[in-house]
């Protein structure tokens, strides 16, 4: 929610801006547009870590060399009528997130259900823009991707996964949805950048330093914690679910996978992501779908809360649902002044307009 001194950005101001980086650091405009949809969904939903915060990020690939901005389009290397394998010839993640979800939908409406995976790819952001978008056509929208080793194994001292996140859109009744966007590791790293920039400590169960011992201190971080955060709390699970990823996307469609991808900051050679994205037509199964679904995000919500009636039972996607109320109704959306500074010292390294806060 916003807070006493956020400085409130228009929608349409912050997409231009993020284009203006983009291009400005090596992108052709179509392929700038697709990234600052993905930033913008990010921030507008309340997922911060995967928003304007990453575009320093994606510039400074794009500037390297070690991530393309143009020049290639994706390719469909085999198929059937159900499934693909795409190449995205080392393209910016959106660019080849968007052509593999979009045919993944495409195969959905015809066979009832799509699976496309992809290699060569690169950071494709908050892994919820590709579900919402299967999800806007009425379907169930799965998206998973392997990012570079930055979580540690349960018991181990060393970074072999990546935070590799899950997620499941599913469409209720009048608008309504489930949307599930998780990381398997405790926490993305984007939140760890985010904490440092404010001059935070950590919560318990998000990190761990070079030693393999949790740390509060951003400044300390060697790498994160499993979903579930030590092996006393189970999180050999979020260990577990990291790992499935990794077969989903990098092992499955013969990209990296675990060790054999870059680390994450300094990047010197190219990603070779791997994706997946499973699109499926709850029609194919039950005529009847969008009711049951929102019977049981019903049930859950009139739950009575431990926490009191100003703390109500939560289904997934409820927090960004409010975040994107709160945007509606401020016209914009709210950053705290360090992340307006960011983009702004962003805006002096590419010589263009600064960032414009509302009126």
């Amino acid at each position: 929610m916003a807070t006493e001194g956020d400085i409130v950005l228009s929608k349409t101001e912050l997409h231009d801006f993020a284009v203006r980086c983009v291009v400005a650091a090596g992108a052709d405009p179509n392929n700038a547009t697709d990234l600052a949809d993905v930033l913008l969904t990010a921030d507008y939903r309340g997922h911060f870590s995967h928003g304007m915060n990453r575009l320093e990020m994606y510039s400074s690939e794009l500037q390297s060399g070690v991530c393309l901005g143009g020049g290639a389009s994706p390719e469909i290397v085999r198929q059937t009528v159900a499934t693909a394998l795409v190449e995205g010839h080392n393209l910016l993640g959106p660019v080849v997130g968007k052509f593999a979800v979009d045919l993944a939908i495409q195969k959905a409406k015809e066979a009832g259900i799509g699976m496309v995976t992809v290699r060569g790819s690169n950071h494709f952001g908050m892994a919820g823009h590709y579900s919402l978008r299967a999800m806007e056509h009425g379907l169930i929208g799965m998206s998973f991707t392997n990012t570079s080793p930055v979580l540690n194994p349960t018991r181990s001292k060393d970074q072999v996964l990546g935070t590799n996140p899950i997620c499941m859109a599913a469409p209720g009744k009048d608008g309504d949805n489930f949307v599930l966007d998780m990381a398997t590791s405790s926490v993305a790293l984007g939140k760890i950048e985010i904490q440092e920039r404010r001059n935070r400590p950590l919560p318990p169960g998000w990190a761990v330093d070079a030693d393999g011992k949790e740390t509060y201190d951003p400044k300390k971080v060697k790498g994160l914690l499993p979903l579930g955060g030590t092996e006393e709390s189970s999180g050999y699970k979020g260990y577990g679910l990291s790992m499935m990823v990794d077969v989903l996307t990098g092992i499955l469609s013969g990209g990296s996978f675990g060790p054999h991808i870059r680390f994450w900051k300094g990047a010197s050679r190219v990603a070779n992501l791997g994706h997946c994205f499973i699109v499926f037509d709850p029609k194919a199964f039950t005529d009847d779908f969008e009711d049951r679904m929102s019977e049981l995000i019903d049930y859950c919500r009139q739950l009575e809360s431990v926490e009191g009636p100003d703390k109500p039972v939560l289904v997934a996607g409820d927090r960004a649902r409010k975040h994107m109320e709160m945007c509606d109704k401020l016209g914009g959306i709210p950053y705290h002044p360090k992340q307006v500074d960011f983009m702004n010292e962003m805006a002096k390294k590419f010589n263009i307009t600064p960032i414009k806060p509302l009126a």
